[in-house]
């Protein structure tokens, strides 16, 4: 978008700035730290400005005593040569120093050193001027000079100031991506939400206002459509229930009804059965619709599992259950009085659905198994039989948790699926997790666990 590329580069200009700055910090620091070496080097007592104003006041007889004083005063010691190569006069010349050169000893030491002290040389029309400095003052190159101190101070300046360009550079990136996270956090976390169908509102000023708004607008696209498929869900249900209740009100009185054929009453029988699996098809795919889009509030009070429990397969027994089943309850003494913050009957009806598919799919008869345990911060309610259970494929395939209404797999029970997948969004719902094992002809088990 154009925003987000206005956003990259004013960041990208205020990189630039920044580097700028720190140029200019090093040119400053340079001329803050070479300062006395160049005011040494380039002023009034250099090589040329002394070469000059003392070949002014030279002549053949002498030197002036006030240049005499300055080079004192600087340690530079000085002689001067007439045509012949003799020395005429000087001022402190080290001893080692000749009295007389060659037209060739003048060629080599004018342009480099005299007994290894740095020499500079200044011709005049009486003669030859030649200043000498202490040995570790200069170092010559070709015509050029240059100062030792200077040269031993270089390593260290860039070494010192690579370092700080280092360190101002890191900073200047750390505060650069603190100041982009910072900006573009709440833009990524809110795609995140939306990315689990969960609605958001964005709101920022500046450059990534559109992105924000963008965001804004495809969160309420995906509310409208999940509003839109849950009211539809919600309308086919409650248009179902009616004719259903007539079929299977007529479809048992036609199985009770004794001067009907036996054929015909097993036949109504068989209506009345799968309109009830219908029912109860419709009632899980509205929970399942309700809980996926939020749609069903929690009402949430503290519970004690193991009394709902008990409540539960009370109730079962009493609405009659075949011979062919049992159901046992196995509760330790710490979970008997552990409580929890639950939504009483979204619990029962996540342990019905799990006791009723146990039941629906060994219709030769099983034992289910209600177990509840208790942890220092959870507590641990399994429910298990011992029938004949899932393949390895089907057991994936609902641990891959599958939506009724997305699903085009026809292997998949969507029966069984969809049970699980109610189980498990209540079990979400109360920020629990549900775990699910299984294997062939050795039963089915299904341990939800929720936090105390």
């Amino acid at each position: 978008m154009k925003s987000f590329g206005k956003y990259i580069s004013k960041h990208l200009v205020s990189f630039a700035g920044f580097i700028l700055v720190l140029l200019l910090i090093n040119v400053i620091a340079f001329g803050w730290t070479f300062h006395s070496v160049i005011k040494k080097d380039y002023g009034a007592i250099s090589p040329n400005n002394m070469l000059e104003e003392v070949a002014a006041a030279s002549t053949l007889d002498g030197l002036s005593d006030e240049a005499r004083n300055k080079l004192e005063s600087n340690h530079i010691w000085a002689v001067f040569l007439n045509a012949a190569g003799e020395t005429m006069w000087s001022v402190n010349a080290p001893e080692n120093i000749p009295a007389h050169y060659t037209v060739q000893d003048v060629a080599i030491f004018s342009r480099g050193y005299l007994e290894d002290y740095p020499v500079f040389v200044w011709n005049t029309d009486s003669g030859l001027l030649v200043l000498g400095y202490p040995k570790d003052s200069y170092t010559k190159l070709t015509s050029n000079y240059f100062s030792i101190q200077a040269i031993r101070t270089l390593p260290l300046y860039f070494s010192v100031m690579l370092a700080v360009d280092l360190i101002l550079l890191f900073f200047s990136y750390h505060f650069s991506k603190q100041k982009i996270i910072k900006s573009t956090e709440p833009i990524i976390s809110s795609i995140e939400t939306l990315s689990n169908g969960n609605p958001v509102s964005l709101s920022i000023i500046g450059e990534l206002s559109e992105v924000a708004d963008s965001v804004n607008k495809a969160s309420k696209i995906l509310s409208r459509q999940n509003e839109a498929r849950a009211n539809w869900i919600s309308g086919i249900s409650h248009d179902i229930r009616t004719p259903l209740s007539m079929i299977m009100g007529y479809a048992g009185r036609i199985a009770n009804d004794e001067t009907v054929s036996t054929t015909v009453r097993e036949q109504a029988e068989i209506v009345r059965k799968q309109s009830v699996k219908i029912k109860e098809l419709v009632q899980d795919l509205n929970l399942v619709s309700q809980l996926d889009y939020e749609m069903q509030p929690l009402l949430k009070e503290p519970v004690r599992l193991s009394k709902l429990l008990r409540s539960y397969v009370a109730e079962l027994f009493n609405t009659g259950v075949s011979d062919i089943y049992s159901i046992d309850i196995e509760i330790t003494p710490a979970a008997e009085t552990a409580p929890i913050d639950c939504d009483p009957r979204l619990i029962s009806r996540a342990v019905s659905n799990l006791v009723q598919n146990s039941m629906k799919h060994n219709p030769q008869g099983c034992n289910v198994k209600l177990s509840l345990a208790c942890s220092d911060t959870s507590l641990i309610l399994t429910i298990a039989d011992n029938g004949i259970g899932l393949s390895a494929e089907k057991l994936q395939e609902l641990e891959e948790k599958p939506h009724y209404m997305n699903s085009t797999d026809e292997r998949l029970d969507l029966r069984h699926g969809l049970g699980l997948l109610l189980v498990r969004q209540i079990v979400e719902a109360h920020e629990g997790t549900m775990q699910i094992k299984s294997g062939a002809n050795h039963g089915f088990t299904t341990t939800l666990i929720f936090q105390k």
